[in-house]
């Protein structure tokens, strides 16, 4: 048995009925060339034969002195786990992002372990989905995009590939994505280690605070507006997906000297901007968004080169490239207050700074302490063509969480030359969430022409 670490245990937590704690993934794929009507068929078929089941999937949750341990589920039944599915006719993408966003509402059953496969039949042009979710207790994020990645090969005659549950086994990476969450259980965690960060923490905190006082923008960053994005949610969620063209993202960056994160985090304003017009809702202050971010400044690979940053969107600028610029900005002095601190510095200084936000999801007793409005992550996929037992990969799109106080999450994934948007968020706090998606490609359309480039219509996956 192993015992759960504080934030995998904070993940359980705080998970309730209009709460579910686990993350997905939607990849689409076209069939090979040379497969039969029934390709799908015979592929479930297959995957049925996968009795074997590797670590963490074949791990599930048991309580012993009121503590959470993981233990090897000797009775494990695959059929649970693995699930056959066809849409209904006429089989479009609005009818996939339909299941996912039913499937994605649902809770896991706690006395088995916690994560689902669903292989999809029934899509138009000879296309079929996997739709996977498994509990943030059991992997974060990224570690659930890297296993996706595992699955997948570069070789269109790769056969007889073993699904996600069935790889051979990899130590875990102790690499974590930051988060609210992990973040705070860092700040509880690893005291003695933690000491001699004070003063540098002290220091860029006091500097924070004090640029606070005589920037009212610059305030923003410790209260954020009141907005419908920060109210409670129910259990049901609405997923939208849609694939962008990563050279647009690129062009734009190039013509205002912006990087694609930048870009995209102002497509994301702009899309809120508009949404929130519609709904008459646009709060006078700009919104402030939970962004992860790297701080690599190597080709190196080892240690957690990443920190959380919270950046004003701008969202009470009318001009798109004024609103880009002041993003670029807002980024740039973040990473600039990151650049003489080490990684223990940061993770402390980021923990400080969302204990407000964390408080307050945690118990709702600090309503004025709205630290931010949106999660926008946007997390690395492959650059090369992938295929699974020869069918191609055409879209992967993260599913991720949406919690109290937190209604919509806007995470994405690059994919050879796309930007893979998944859109999460409570139907009921955000009716008509998938406009975001045009809003989104309106934003593009609009920093290109503010940019003097011809604006060019995407064309991915979405609905």
């Amino acid at each position: 048995m192993k015992q759960l670490s504080p934030a995998d245990q904070l993940f359980l937590w705080l998970e309730k009925r209009q709460q579910p704690m686990h993350v997905g993934g939607l990849q689409l794929f076209s069939f090979p060339d040379d497969a039969p009507d029934d390709y799908v068929a015979q592929l479930a078929e297959q995957l049925r034969q996968q009795t074997r089941v590797t670590a963490p999937f074949d791990q599930r949750l048991t309580s012993r002195l009121g503590k959470s341990y993981w233990t090897e589920d000797t009775q494990l039944d695959l059929e649970h786990h693995f699930r056959f599915e066809a849409l209904p006719t006429p089989g479009r993408i609005r009818e996939l992002l339909a299941f996912v966003s039913a499937e994605h509402s649902h809770q896991m059953d706690r006395e088995r372990p916690l994560w689902e496969f669903h292989l999809i039949e029934g899509l138009q042009d000879r296309q079929f989905a996997l739709y996977s979710k498994i509990h943030h207790a059991l992997v974060d994020g990224v570690s659930a995009m890297r296993m996706a990645q595992r699955m997948l090969s570069h070789d269109p005659q790769d056969r007889d590939m073993p699904p996600i549950w069935a790889m051979p086994t990899r130590t875990r990476e102790h690499r974590q994505r930051p988060s609210v969450i992990s973040s705070l259980s860092h700040l509880m965690g690893e005291s003695g280690r933690q000491l001699g960060t004070v003063p540098t923490v002290a220091r860029e905190l006091l500097r924070t605070v004090n640029e606070a006082r005589k920037n009212p923008e610059y305030d923003s960053l410790f209260r954020a507006p009141s907005c419908i994005l920060n109210q409670k949610v129910t259990g049901s969620r609405r997923f939208a997906a849609q694939s962008y063209s990563l050279q647009r993202i690129k062009d734009v960056g190039a013509a205002f000297g912006a990087t694609v994160n930048d870009v995209v985090m102002a497509m994301c304003a702009s899309a809120l901007r508009t949404y929130l017009m519609n709904q008459d809702a646009l709060p006078d202050k700009p919104l402030i968004a939970m962004v992860p971010v790297s701080l690599r400044k190597d080709d190196s690979t080892e240690g957690n080169q990443v920190g959380i940053i919270l950046a004003s969107l701008g969202t009470h600028l009318a001009d798109p490239g004024e609103r880009l610029r002041h993003i670029h900005q807002e980024v740039n002095a973040a990473k600039q207050r990151y650049a003489s601190m080490s990684s223990e510095e940061i993770m402390n200084y980021t923990a400080l700074t969302l204990a407000p936000a964390g408080f307050h999801l945690l118990t709702g007793l600090a309503p004025k302490w709205q630290t931010f409005n949106v999660v926008i992550s946007n997390v690395p996929g492959p650059s090369e063509p992938c295929y699974w037992n020869g069918a191609k990969l055409e879209g992967m799109y993260p599913v991720s969480i949406a919690m109290d106080r937190l209604a919509l999450n806007m995470t994405l994934t690059s994919y050879c030359d796309q930007i893979e948007f998944g859109l999460i968020g409570c139907r009921r706090t955000l009716p008509s969430l998938q406009r975001l998606l045009d809003y989104l490609e309106d934003g593009l359309n609009d920093l290109e022409q503010a940019a003097g480039l011809s604006p060019r219509q995407g064309t991915g996956t979405g609905s």
